[in-house]
């Protein structure tokens, strides 16, 4: 399994928009970015620190992102 990054959330938000998702709404300090062709949902907590790998690769599965997939995007 290959490593996994360390991101900021804005970095994260970018790289989930040039794969297709938008930001559906703005909750707090949570983004919630939508993908209309796939129905997916994927939810980024927006502080200005890097997200724990834990988070991250909650994010990614719930977009269904691969690591190396993630790593093109940014």
């Amino acid at each position: 399994m290959p490593k996994i990054p360390v991101v900021k959330p804005k970095e994260v938000v970018k790289a989930l928009q040039k794969k297709g998702f938008i930001t559906d709404h703005i909750s707090g300090s949570h983004y919630i970015m939508y993908n209309t062709d796939k129905t997916l949902r994927a939810t980024i907590a927006y502080h200005n620190k890097p997200i724990k790998r834990k988070t991250l690769m909650s994010i990614l599965k719930s977009a269904e992102i691969s690591i190396d997939e993630l790593k093109k995007l940014l």
